[in-house]
């Protein structure tokens, strides 16, 4: 009886294992990867997405770095101006209006865009 029990705990085990393993052993589809599918237009928004929070994470690290003193009066003021221009400059792209001609056929242009 003892042997059964090890035997159907130790099965059980593996087919847990085995059921928590499973989403990380199977190949990606391929059409899961849809950056690569993505029009001239799409490409650029997402860079300017990227520069707005590269920008937005600098200005908030500097605002810390400052807070806690690790950054002087001086410097601070120094290194806001050119930050703050890159944060706005950078929204002001996004607020652009994007070409209707750039966008690939079927894809839905963005109303904010």
């Amino acid at each position: 009886m003892e042997v059964l029990a090890l035997a159907l705990g130790a099965v059980l085990a593996l087919a847990c294992v085995v059921y928590v393993a499973l989403p990380f052993l199977r190949e990606p589809a391929a059409e899961d990867d849809t950056l690569g599918d993505l029009s001239p237009a799409r490409r650029r928004r997402l860079a300017l997405e990227e520069e707005r929070d590269r920008a937005l994470a600098a200005l908030k690290e500097l605002e810390f770095d400052h807070r806690t003193g690790k950054v002087s009066d001086e410097d601070y003021r120094e290194l806001l101006g050119p930050l703050r221009r890159e944060v706005a400059d950078s929204l002001r792209a996004l607020d652009a209006p994007a070409p209707v001609a750039d966008t690939a056929p079927g894809e839905k242009v963005d109303a904010r865009a």
